[in-house]
């Protein structure tokens, strides 16, 4: 146990660092004109953060037995994209965040109108990145032009943006089952499942390890918004480095909400479970896979 949670954190740490140093070389310098909006882009972009998203996308191009080391654009791609979420995610019409990752949140710093240019600024980018000659030369046509539309539509109305409205439209609600499943698997589970398939698409992986993959980061996706609701219950301050009972306080529909913290957590571990299930035919390479998959569920920050 002890050595798969050392090999596990070593894994994460030597992928973070080349995600970042990816996001230093691709991400415009402070000194460009006007300077507030690359200062304001790259505040949120070196905030801190697991960079799960573009872990998972290098970690499904291995499984599959792909380059990982050409997909670091696309991987920066998405977690751009994740992080414009989070700076809108945390504006005063969201969810009022003053605090992400232990920092003031963009529009704190910078303000209001700048942290939505920023959080704009940022969505572009990613699909210039991907676009790029640079990405695109690594990988046949065909194959980043499906990747780039997957993550349009992961984040788009049809995922993200459209998990977010029916979130927003909830708060106050009696609990429906239903919704709130649409709502944690578009909202957050969208981009995570993407991230999955995008590695493996760009691995050069067969149709049905492609399908595989998309079933365990749909699952993973699941569990990983359930355990951020209960830490949102169980959590502090100073771990997550974020206001916690904000669910709570808008009362927003949740897992814990629906059925109480025990039987989420145990909801939590069914879709770890399906996920690892989805793994079994794969070898040795998709062991970060499932290590990440278990550290999404029993994690604390």
């Amino acid at each position: 146990m002890n050595d798969r949670k050392t090999y596990l954190e070593s894994y994460l740490k030597e992928k973070k660092l080349l995600v970042d140093r990816a996001l230093e070389e691709c991400l415009p310098g402070e000194d460009n004109f006007p300077e507030i909006i690359f200062q304001s882009v790259r505040y949120s972009m070196f905030a801190g953060g697991k960079r799960l998203r573009p872990i998972l996308c290098l970690a499904s191009a291995e499984a599959v037995g792909g380059d990982s080391s050409r997909l670091l654009p696309v991987a920066c791609a998405l977690e751009m994209i994740h992080t414009y979420s989070l700076i809108h995610d945390d504006l005063p019409v969201m969810d009022d965040d003053d605090y992400r990752r232990g920092r003031l949140t963009n529009h704190r710093v910078f303000g209001e109108d700048m942290a939505v240019l920023a959080g704009d600024a940022l969505l572009t980018e990613a699909f210039h990145l991907l676009a790029r000659k640079e990405t695109a030369s690594h990988f046949p046509p065909e194959k980043i032009l499906c990747a780039i539309s997957e993550i349009a539509r992961a984040a788009g109305i049809f995922g993200m943006v459209g998990g977010q409205v029916a979130d927003i439209q909830a708060e106050g609600k009696a609990a429906d089952p239903k919704v709130l499943e649409f709502i944690h698997r578009h909202k957050t589970g969208e981009m995570i499942r993407v991230s999955v398939i995008t590695g493996a698409l760009l691995g050069m992986a067969d149709d049905n390890s492609i399908k595989r993959l998309e079933k365990f980061g749909g699952n993973i996706g699941l569990a990983f918004q359930i355990t951020d609701d209960i830490l949102d219950i169980e959590g502090d301050m100073d771990t997550l480095g974020k206001a916690t009972g904000q669910d709570a306080a808008f009362n927003k529909m949740t897992y814990p909400f629906l059925m109480g913290v025990e039987q989420a957590r145990q909801k939590a571990k069914y879709h770890l479970e399906e996920a690892l299930a989805e793994l079994s035919g794969f070898d040795e390479r998709a062991e970060p896979l499932r290590l990440i998959a278990k550290f999404v569920v029993e994690r604390t920050v």
